[in-house]
């Protein structure tokens, strides 16, 4: 099974909803599977067979979870299949699902059941005869190059008042600006959010520089814990956030100073507590979705050290995951960014030039995340890597994720 998550953004830039797109083969090993892909899981449905082996608070505590369903998995017992309440879920169903007799009336009974429904790949020249099943969903993806937002908003909202229109893979933040602008969509979903302006000259934040301050101290080896204590104590943020965790630890004993807090944790803990505390507020100025991408790729990188066979450069990996975004948090280009904080070489070359030792596994988490199954199956093949030990992995990287949120 591989599987991953891809978010729906308002104008505001919050997150409100995840797609779950996953695949049960690999296309390499059964190349006929690239031409049955519809036919991918029958009778069952991936997403929530994911969702009711993880849990969806797992995946997301709050947002909405839309799952792929095909022609054949929509007549399952979709209740049998995933406990997880029905308000939370979405089924995206496409045009594989025709505006028949049979189709419609097994919407319909889903909809009695409390799901609701979203639809995409559906060309224009389709809508008139989708009727019955457009008034029974809640959302539609459209493809906003085709498609002419105004129209499309007198349209829907004359014939479909409730549905919701979502535009779907945006490139960039100005093609997400110019769509935002236009008005029309509730939803926005793409690669725009992980791509850095970077046009013209910024100043980084004199606080974040504090951040990053902090990130290079505990970056090197066998580091002071008192340089550490000192930058922590010039942020009230950080300061709140080690004695909450410290405090866990010091159950008979009063902690009677920042250094104290520090010595508390030791050098090995108080590095995994800056990466994380420190990424969240490089991030506060971002769309939350940047400190969950940074986090999610660096424990992902981590996990799959061993099965690229980098077991001894774990934690290199779980810093060049890190600093994938690091472009993001500061606005400015990654070789500029990187210039800030102590990195290997090997991490400059994997973000930058995308090569070195490091960049495989780089280049794999971003096909991953993008649900390019295709890509994603071709190196596993070479790499004779099984798919049971990514999905390991990277569901490992969401639960860690949730750990330490809920901390």
């Amino acid at each position: 099974m591989l599987a991953t998550l891809i978010p729906l953004f308002d104008e505001n830039m919050s997150v409100k909803a995840y797609s779950l797109f996953s695949q049960k083969n690999n296309y390499f090993l059964e190349p006929s599977y690239i031409s049955t892909g519809l036919l991918d899981g029958a009778g069952r449905i991936n997403g929530l067979e994911i969702i009711e082996s993880m849990g969806i608070e797992t995946l997301s505590p709050d947002k909405e979870i839309f799952i792929p369903i095909n022609n054949i998995a929509i007549f399952s017992n979709i209740s049998e299949e995933c406990k997880a309440p029905h308000e939370r879920i979405v089924l995206l169903i496409d045009n594989s699902i025709l505006p028949n007799e049979m189709y419609i009336n097994r919407l319909k009974e889903l909809k009695e059941q409390g799901y609701r429904f979203a639809i995409r790949k559906l060309p224009v020249a389709s809508f008139e005869d989708y009727r019955q099943i457009l008034l029974l969903c809640s959302y539609i993806f459209l493809n906003h190059q085709k498609i002419d937002i105004t129209m499309a908003k007198i349209y829907f909202t004359k014939l479909y008042p409730n549905i919701k229109l979502i535009a779907g893979n945006i490139k960039s933040q100005e093609e997400y600006e110019k769509l935002k602008f236009q008005g029309g969509y509730a939803f926005y979903e793409g690669e725009f959010y992980r791509t850095p302006v970077t046009e013209g000259e910024n100043e980084v934040n004199p606080v974040k520089i504090n951040y990053i301050q902090l990130l290079n101290i505990v970056n090197e080896e066998n580091f002071d814990l008192t340089d550490a204590a000192d930058v922590i104590g010039r942020d009230t943020a950080l300061v709140i956030s080690l004695l909450k965790i410290v405090n866990r630890m010091a159950i008979n004993s009063e902690i009677t100073s920042i250094r104290h807090a520090t010595a508390m944790l030791g050098q090995r803990e108080l590095k995994k507590w800056t990466t994380t505390a420190v990424t969240k507020q490089l991030c506060l100025d971002k769309p939350n979705e940047v400190t969950r991408l940074s986090l999610l790729r660096a424990k992902f990188a981590e996990n799959l050290a061993p099965i690229f066979s980098m077991a001894m450069k774990s934690q290199e990996l779980f810093l060049m995951g890190l600093f994938s975004v690091l472009d993001i948090m500061l606005d400015k280009p990654m070789d500029e960014a990187l210039d800030m904080v102590i990195v290997s070489k090997d991490i400059r070359k994997s973000l930058v030039n995308h090569d070195g030792p490091l960049s495989l596994p780089y280049y794999f988490i971003l096909q991953y995340e993008n649900a390019n199954w295709q890509e994603v199956s071709r190196i596993m093949l070479i790499r004779e890597i099984e798919m049971d030990e990514v999905y390991k992995a990277y569901c490992d990287a969401l639960k860690w994720y949730r750990r330490i949120f809920s901390e």
